[in-house]
């Protein structure tokens, strides 16, 4: 949504399998050696119960959800033996509209013996970023962009030759070459760039001057089904506040239903599957459809601060330097029903595990006493709707970033018994890898590539938005192979969530959960911060890789720190 766009696409899926193969070391590094913390699996267990308990509400930003999340943080924080983090407050506030669409019109399609009409919620979906009472989009001529890339370092334009001002197009989610079977391609091959993100293509069909985009919804390639779509887009959308020299917004934005986009496309004549084969290629031209597209929806605006809780562990050596442990405490809030009526969207995988662990992880080195370096337990706002508490945390950190070593980012741990390995995204991009390849051994683990490098992860949650800064961060995923059924039960386990639960109702705490694969998968992040937070050393992205410069920048800048 307001994530600002990724000129450099990330090689992290590419640079994964060479972390996995051996991850480099480096003698100059100082990596300690940190004995197994006493991380409560009691404490993670009433954490994630209360968070995901109806009483939350899901947990959306700006409603009562939010007050009882953020006072439960702060209570536990503060038993944990932390201090506030914000020069003496505990929150750190974060400037957001929420915008909540009602009153729908279908979505038509007109032309030369065309008229065709769609529902809201089941066959498309559409929201504004704009501030505005009334969203019209009035006989808006439709062009199909193929995947709305414009990436001129990669002699790339899908909007050649087009003018599509107050037009709306029609856009293929992912990158042109996702069905590749390797990881080498002009976007990455299998694994997504930024530029396959649906956030990157509306920014770029507002910088075009589209009045309306459209993303055709696919499975595998979005890496979830029309019912996460459903449930994430309807009810309230929470943005950044804009200022006044914000970027363009399109009037609406939106997903439609692949047979949607299938028969608009057949009634202009076109087919679908073909214009997908010719976008993936270069040189690819935009295709006007010769069709108008229309809708209107009322807005209802509401202007609020939510807020990032920020709790520290004061170092007892070097406190200005620090370590930073993330997860965000936000969900979907009350969201598109069950078949049972049920319109909570609990969120206890995502992200209620998470933030229990930062309970938990504060707990843990509490009990070892505090370490060289101060610690930093953030638990951020808005995540759902583009990581836009860790992105405010970003533009305005509270511990300077020249003087943040490192941090790991922590997000929707599944929990479904020990594996023998753990999946790190962004493996293979920076010195951390050293004190990974410490960790895992001592844990007794491995780490295997991201199965699902179409997904994008990458780009998904809260680290993305440290990293692009330049701090140096750990994305640790579950594993793969799990200890009670190998490969095939860890990929039953994960596809049966993202089919089932994943941002829907569903995603419920189970009081028969096994949270043994989630301990061990806590023992590891626990000694990689912890090692951070004893070592000396500042480990920096490696040599070429696209967060670099930004680190060394930030660091010649500051007289203190890296």
């Amino acid at each position: 949504m307001i994530i600002p766009r990724s000129r450099m696409a990330s090689l992290a899926a590419v640079l994964m399998l060479t972390a996995c193969s051996g991850l480099s070391g480096d003698a100059g590094l100082d990596i300690p050696d940190v004995a197994d913390g006493d991380i409560s699996e009691a404490t993670m267990k009433d954490v994630t119960r209360q968070l995901a308990s109806d009483e939350f509400e899901g947990r959306m930003p700006g409603t009562a959800g939010e007050e009882k999340t953020v006072a439960l943080l702060i209570e536990r924080f503060k038993a944990a033996g932390l201090e506030p983090g914000n020069n003496g407050s505990w929150v750190q506030e974060v400037p957001l509209v929420e915008i909540t669409g009602k009153d729908f019109a279908p979505l038509t399609i007109k032309g030369d013996g065309v008229n065709l009409s769609y529902d809201f919620g089941t066959e498309w979906v559409g929201v504004t970023y704009r501030e505005d009472a009334k969203t019209d989009l009035k006989d808006s001529d439709l062009v199909f962009v193929g995947y709305g890339i414009n990436a001129p370092e990669r002699g790339w334009s899908d909007y050649e030759g087009v003018d599509v001002k107050g037009k709306t197009v029609v856009i293929l989610v992912n990158d042109p070459d996702w069905e590749t079977p390797g990881l080498t391609g002009p976007f990455n091959g299998r694994a997504m760039t930024y530029y396959g993100r649906w956030t990157y293509k509306y920014e770029e069909a507002a910088r075009q001057g589209a009045a309306g985009a459209l993303i055709v919804h696919d499975t595998e390639p979005a890496a979830y089904g029309w019912n996460v779509v459903e449930s994430s887009w309807t009810g309230p959308q929470a943005y950044a506040q804009r200022g006044e020299n914000a970027p363009p917004l399109t009037a609406m934005n939106g997903w439609v239903q692949k047979d949607v986009a299938r028969a608009i496309l057949s009634a202009a004549g076109q087919d679908l599957d073909a214009l997908s084969a010719a976008a993936k290629q270069k040189g690819f031209k935009p295709v006007p459809l010769g069709l108008k597209a229309g809708t209107s929806f009322a807005n209802d605006i509401r202007s609020y601060a939510s807020k990032n809780v920020i709790g520290l562990m004061r170092g007892t050596k070097r406190p200005d330097e620090y370590v930073i442990h993330t997860a965000h405490w936000d969900h979907l809030g009350r969201c598109t029903p069950a078949a049972d009526g049920d319109d909570i969207c609990n969120g206890a995988v995502d992200n209620a595990t998470g933030t229990a662990a930062l309970v938990a992880l504060a707990e843990a080195n509490a009990k070892a006493g505090a370490p060289a370096r101060s610690l930093v337990f953030l638990a951020v706002t808005a995540e759902e709707q583009g990581l836009l508490g860790a992105n405010y945390y970003a533009e305005n950190p509270v511990f300077p970033l020249a003087q943040t070593v490192g941090g790991l980012n922590m997000d929707a741990f599944q929990v479904m018994g020990e594996a023998r390995d753990v999946t790190v995204v962004g493996g293979g991009k920076s010195q951390l890898d050293d004190f990974l390849a410490a960790g895992l051994k001592a844990v007794g683990k491995v780490a295997t590539p991201d199965p699902n490098p179409e997904a994008g992860y990458y780009y998904r949650s809260d680290h993305f938005a440290l990293a692009k800064k330049g701090v140096p961060m750990f994305y640790l995923r579950d594993g793969q192979d799990l200890i009670d059924g190998g490969k095939e039960a860890g990929a039953a386990a994960n596809s049966d969530y993202r089919a089932n639960r994943y941002h829907g109702p569903k995603d419920e705490f189970d009081e028969n959960w096994d949270w043994s694969g989630v301990m061990s998968n806590l023992q590891l992040v626990y000694r990689l911060s912890r090692m951070l937070a004893e070592s000396a050393s500042w480990p920096n992205w490696n040599e070429g890789d696209e967060f670099r410069a930004t680190r060394d920048a930030e660091c010649a800048a500051s007289d203190v720190g890296c």
